[in-house]
């Protein structure tokens, strides 16, 4: 029997550390560097005559309880009311246990914290935090930590977690005294204990605003160990074999000659530095970037011409089947002529058709290998897999990438250690402040250049009431000879969201232009029925396409001119620039509208407005940035692990800077504080840091 009454304790405890684990704190140390998000001052209490003129400002007051009462109207919701010798105050619960009508009866002290409004009943606070008291209760001589917590963890139970945590972690400073001095930094004990347990004294803007020397000191540690390990990540692949892949040969040398433009300067120099990196024997890692349109996929195929003339495989992987055929069409009407066999591998393929790409590129036969992530599936084995090429790289999960790095050349027989070149191509521009603090470890080439001949489009933002107006355009610029893209953000009804949908859309601009041919694209579409569609659109069969964001990369068809974006105030920075990268290709003139439902909220407008002053795509990745922060930008979310969770990309670049010298340093004088300050910082969680 004792056992049995154990297991539920037993369970709890595990059930506390799972929650736990979902922020990370697996260690005494993890739960230490969970620092407070903010503080609320609990040190004063205010009469609450004088709190009522301080409305909209959280304060705290302490009274006796003279009402508390369970209201019906206008809806149910427990009503207590106290006082002091100032007047009474209103607390107001929407949300309730039966239970806090004992908790907050008549006669009680309680001390209330929070915002102070004027409401129907007089002064009130709305769910403000509270605690029953006796006269006299001491006041906390610190400022009150509030921590980022999940479902299920109080601030209670974080706050004894973490002050037991600090009484059991190694508290030696990682960083040598000279060190901190040259920096002029704080020491690590004492900013993370300021930080827990500020004093009343402590310049509360600096800590709020993360200016103190105690939240530069955790910043910088921060930047430090992401330093060092992508520091140290690249030195491990510089230590790993790669096949030297030196030949720029015949292949390359008829690919430039048949195409029917010449390079960009910006492409040819871009191109220069891939080739000198596919010729090192340590593998490239290299992350191509290039505004929509720029030409990115041809420097690709020439860096898989190059691997090819050297007697090696290249693999393109893509995010979708569309982008994915795309590239397959394109780059296949280039390399097929020439004598290079080009095998297309996607998860809707039917199996004896995985089987026979499976044969050939199990045999080398295919030299260039084309797909989604079906590349990286078990039972896919390379020959001789010299290059992968990874576009919308961000797209992909941290893990995915990794699994077709692995692919590398084991099959050929050498050493397991020996891994391909990869390149990574985006198409969202990344300002320099995030290429050198996620991608310290990779090298960084920008095609800032567009090919000549591509006209500006001009973008419109309409409000949905002005529909028929934008119908009106549509129809005439289909009369004109026009194509037309209408972009939809959902497939079928939700109610909660009540957008329009792609399939209603297309019902109502069927009915409205009767004199058009109008198609529709969608992600729930078989890729057989998709693909004639796009071809339909691609060969101006098709007047007008609508579309959910399946379109988003990699659709090239220079006739379509007018592009319409249905509520566009639900799509991000970043996809927003990429569905307008559809139009623009050709000579004509170009329009993208921008039709949204009001009122808009500030991040929609901030969006919008960006949308119609600029299409140049390092402003919008730098204006995107600051709108979403590092995490979504990057799709790191995939990645499972938070980026930065104290330094601010916008306003410690200084920090950045001198964190990339502080460790190559270390890294290159003092290896056993690199091992201490990332056995602090990352706890072994470094392998999926960036690959």
């Amino acid at each position: 029997m004792p056992a049995t009454k154990k297991a539920p304790a037993a369970k709890k405890a595990s059930t506390t550390a799972d929650k736990l684990a979902k922020l990370g704190l697996r260690t005494d140390m993890d739960l230490v560097l969970h620092l407070p998000m903010r503080y609320e001052d609990e040190t004063q209490i205010v009469p609450i005559r004088e709190a009522g003129f301080m409305a909209g400002s959280p304060s705290q007051v302490e009274g006796i309880v003279t009402e508390c009462d369970i209201q019906y109207r206008p809806r149910r919701q427990l009503v207590v009311t106290m006082a002091d010798d100032s007047g009474p105050l209103v607390m107001r619960f929407l949300n309730f246990y039966g239970s806090q009508t004992k908790q907050l009866a008549i006669g009680t002290r309680v001390r209330a914290r929070g915002e102070v409004r004027h409401g129907f009943f007089g002064t009130e606070m709305v769910h403000p935090t509270y605690k029953v008291v006796e006269e006299g209760a001491p006041l906390p001589q610190s400022l009150t930590p509030v921590y980022p917590s999940g479902e299920g963890l109080s601030q209670t139970y974080l706050r004894k977690a973490i002050t037991n945590a600090m009484t059991r972690i190694d508290w030696r400073d990682t960083l040598s005294p000279a060190l901190l001095a040259q920096l002029k930094l704080a020491a690590f004990e004492p900013s993370v204990k300021l930080l827990h347990n500020p004093p009343p004294d402590v310049d509360e803007h600096a800590l709020m605003e993360r200016t103190h020397p105690a939240w530069i000191r955790m910043k910088f540690d921060e930047l430090l160990a992401q330093q060092l390990s992508l520091k140290r990540a690249q030195a491990a692949r510089r230590a790993k074999g790669a096949a030297a892949l030196p030949t720029v040969g015949a292949l390359s040398q008829a690919f430039l000659e048949a195409l029917p433009f010449k390079l960009t300067k910006a492409q040819q120099r871009v191109l220069d530095e891939i080739r000198g990196d596919l010729r090192e024997t340590f593998p490239m890692q290299r992350l191509l970037q290039g505004d929509v349109g720029s030409g990115k996929t041809v420097v690709a195929a020439l860096a898989a011409a190059q691997a090819i003339d050297s007697g090696y495989q290249a693999a393109l992987m893509a995010p979708t089947e569309i982008l994915a055929e795309q590239h397959f069409r394109k780059i296949a009407q280039w390399m097929e002529p020439l004598g290079v066999r080009v095998a297309w591998l996607t998860g809707s393929l039917k199996k004896k058709e995985k089987a026979e790409a499976q044969a050939l590129i199990e045999s080398g036969t295919a030299q260039l290998v084309i797909g989604t992530h079906a590349l990286i599936q078990e039972g896919v084995e390379f020959s001789r897999l010299g290059l992968v090429i990874v576009d919308e790289q961000h797209r992909f999960g941290v893990g995915q990438r990794l699994a077709l790095r692995n692919k590398g050349l084991e099959a050929e027989g050498t050493s397991a250690q020996t891994v391909p070149h990869q390149l990574m191509m985006s198409a969202t521009p990344i300002p320099r402040t995030l290429a050198m603090t996620y991608y310290a470890d990779l090298e960084v080439s920008v095609i800032d250049e567009l090919p000549p001949g591509r006209t500006p489009i001009v973008t419109r933002v309409v409000d949905q009431n002005r529909r028929d107006e934008v119908i009106d355009r549509v129809h005439a610029a289909a009369l004109e000879g026009r194509q037309v893209y209408w972009v939809c953000p959902l497939i079928e009804e939700s109610e909660a969201l009540q957008l329009q949908t792609a399939t209603d859309t297309h019902a109502m601009l069927s009915e409205a232009l009767p004199d058009l041919r109008v198609g529709l694209v969608h992600g729930r579409m078989k890729p057989a029925e998709k693909q004639i569609v796009m071809d339909a659109f691609t060969r101006g069969e098709v007047h007008l396409l609508v579309a959910t964001t399946v379109i988003e990369v990699g659709v090239d068809v220079p006739n379509a001119s007018l592009m319409v974006i249905e509520h566009a105030e639900r799509f991000g920075l970043s996809q927003l620039h990429q569905l307008r990268g559809r139009v623009g290709r050709g000579s004509a003139a170009s329009v993208c509208l921008l039709l949204y439902q009001s009122p808009l909220g500030p991040t929609a407008k901030q969006r919008l407005m960006t949308m119609r002053e600029t299409t140049d795509g390092f402003e919008i990745a730098r204006r995107d940035l600051e709108i979403r922060g590092p995490g979504e930008f990057l799709g790191a979310r995939q990645s499972g692990e938070a980026l930065l969770r104290f330094a601010d990309l916008q306003t410690d670049q200084w920090l950045v800077e001198i964190a990339r010298e502080v460790a190559q340093q270390l890294l290159t004088h003092d290896p056993a504080t690199v091992e201490a300050h990332l056995a602090r910082w990352l706890g072994g969680r470094e392998e999926y840091l960036k690959v």
